[in-house]
């Protein structure tokens, strides 16, 4: 049935649109553009960031909706992908069929209509890593994972899209709000603490690890916490969680049957002229280098599969352990504003995870 409803709702004409927009060119903006621009939400400002949305965004998902319809190794035809498709292209109908924004109230319409198209795509995360599971259970051990790369390049640019995406939406949206934090810009945070995010990111990693297990290894942070640089609360949030929840399951699972203490997990926090730097280092036993070649891909994870157990309801954030997704989209995150995240491992004794964020907020969206 779901194969079904492209062809059906979507007339040739509807689709030629799609392919004719996914081929226009795409409009990056940067951290710091987006900090200046948003600092001053007037009426006028307001009204110019709609029209750019009104004209950007449908490119953005037309080039998605293309891309999720020729997937390698028959990915495309998974009803979960089917599904994702589907939001895509129901999305893009929605901002095509609204019509020039002219003054405030088709800007407030507008900006109602776009965030219910938030809401619609909050589930692609773990709806795509459903269809890639689906596909991993069919395919031949043999050929995973390297000739998957043809898939692990299509998530990266699908998922890393999907941020701009969000990050545009939810920033435009923000600016509404009538009474934002002290030192916020939509969705940034002009005097972020990375001390005060790490130390609220592994609060709640500890809780989940804690619920799982009845345990959980004690977190130590070390930084300035006087310091402060303007970035995304919900993205730095998202990535230190990944990273210390990884490092918590690590080095619980490795000292569980021990009677030692098991060691605690260290967070350093320091900030470069370019860089702010956060490591999080472990002794939960590391990872083979085997290993390591595989765990920036989507279809790798040691945890248990949660979508084996219950796929229903699952949103993002509660247990990303086991999508086999969470290592390379925090590293998408970090990537999104010019910054990386390296793993460096030591087999036998633990793990060092180097997050980098830049500083500076000028470098351009990365543009799949």
């Amino acid at each position: 049935m779901a194969a079904k409803k492209a062809a059906e709702s979507f007339s040739k004409a509807a689709v030629d649109e799609v392919h004719r927009w996914g081929a226009m060119k795409q409009n990056g903006v940067s951290l710091r553009y987006m900090m200046e621009f948003g600092s001053r939400p007037m009426e006028r400002n307001l009204l110019i960031s709609a029209q750019f949305l009104h004209k950007e965004l449908p490119v953005r998902i037309a080039r998605r909706a293309i891309e999720l319809e020729s997937l390698p190794f028959g990915l495309s035809q998974k009803t979960a992908v089917l599904k994702v498709r589907d939001w895509y292209l129901d999305s893009f109908h929605d901002i095509r069929s609204f019509p020039e924004i002219k003054d405030m109230s088709d800007e407030l319409a507008f900006t109602r209509m776009i965030k219910m198209i938030k809401v619609r795509h909050n589930n692609v995360v773990p709806t795509m890593a459903l269809g890639v599971q689906q596909l991993k259970k069919e395919l031949d051990p043999k050929i995973f994972p390297r000739d998957l790369e043809e898939i692990h390049q299509f998530l990266d640019r699908f998922y890393l899209s999907r941020i701009g995406i969000r990050m545009l939406i939810g920033q435009h949206v923000a600016l509404h709000d009538p009474d934002p934090e002290p030192g916020c810009v939509g969705l940034i945070s002009t005097r972020l603490s990375p001390m005060q995010m790490a130390r609220a990111a592994s609060e709640d990693a500890r809780s989940i690890c804690l619920r799982e297990y009845g345990s959980a290894p004690e977190i130590d942070i070390y930084g300035d916490p006087s310091f402060t640089f303007p970035y995304v609360p919900s993205h730095l949030h998202l990535m230190v969680f990944e990273l210390v929840k990884n490092s918590l399951r690590a080095v619980q699972e490795r000292f569980m049957d021990s009677d030692k203490e098991p060691p605690p997990v260290r967070i350093i926090v320091t900030d470069g002229l370019e860089d702010v730097t956060i490591k999080i280092s472990d002794e939960g036993g590391g990872i083979a280098r085997s290993g390591l070649s595989k765990i920036f891909t989507y279809l790798y994870s040691t945890a248990t599969n949660p979508l084996d157990e219950s796929y229903e309801g699952v949103t993002e954030g509660v247990t990303m352990a086991g999508y086999g997704c969470g290592l390379p989209i925090s590293r998408l995150y970090a990537r999104y504003f010019g910054g990386d995240l390296q793993i460096i491992s030591m087999e036998g004794y633990g793990t060092d995870a180097y997050l980098h964020l830049s500083r500076l907020g000028d470098s351009q969206e990365p543009l799949p």
